[in-house]
């Protein structure tokens, strides 16, 4: 991912009000984000589920699904992208639910936009720090080193390739998920074009890490084990 913007990565943005929607997505842009919408909670929860993002900026007052019934389907499927929830309902009570809820940050309309940016940057640096270690079972994939660290006394740690690391960092960022080949082509390895190639990768992570790393899901794909 291209961080040399301070404002870089992929944003959801969930909002109904076309406007709004329309203002934020240019600003947003405009700032380095590349930015996907949703114009109602059904739809937002689908992205969600398939897609990853750095951050989501979800609206509490959706069409068809309510932004907090949103946030606590996506947090019960074990995802874990940071939310910004946007609400006209701005009272302590209101802030406290949206926090219960999953959510990182709670903003009430109308909102200064120096301080959304501001918020937003904040989100994805506590994120980053968190997400450079992801837990494979017993073990540790380290995003920077590019390797696989085992619990002590276990052995000695294990260098991926770039492709290992980005197809065990996609299944372990969301390890209760199911991810069909096509899912991990786009989301692993979005330069290749045969669905052949996550097999390949499959392979060769359970050569080095031990067949259980990752279990096949049959008839639906593949899902992080429990090495």
């Amino acid at each position: 991912m291209d961080t040399a913007h301070p404002g870089s990565g992929r944003v959801l943005l969930v909002e109904d009000n076309a406007e709004l929607a329309e203002l934020l997505t240019e600003l947003l842009s405009d700032e380095g984000y590349e930015v996907e919408t949703a114009a109602d909670g059904q739809r937002g929860l689908h992205l969600g589920l398939v897609r990853q993002y750095d951050v989501v900026i979800l609206d509490r007052g959706l069409p068809a699904l309510d932004g907090l019934d949103v946030l606590a389907r996506l947090r019960g499927k074990g995802v874990t992208t940071p939310v910004l929830v946007l609400s006209a309902l701005g009272n302590p009570a209101d802030r406290v639910a949206g926090l219960d809820a999953g959510a990182e940050d709670y903003l009430p309309k109308p909102f200064d936009v120096d301080e959304l940016l501001a918020r937003l940057r904040a989100l994805r640096r506590r994120h980053l720090d968190v997400a450079r270690v992801l837990p494979v079972g017993t073990m540790r994939l380290n995003l920077d080193t590019r390797q696989v660290e085992p619990g002590p006394g276990a052995g000695e740690p294990v260098r991926l390739s770039e492709r290992e690391c980005a197809l065990l960092a996609t299944l372990a960022g969301r390890p209760s998920r199911v991810f069909t080949r096509r899912d991990l082509l786009s989301l692993a390895f979005p330069e290749a074009d045969s669905e052949a190639v996550v097999d390949t990768y499959v392979s060769y992570l359970r050569r080095k890490l031990g067949r259980p790393v990752i279990a096949t899901v049959h008839g639906r794909g593949y899902q992080l084990g429990a090495p």
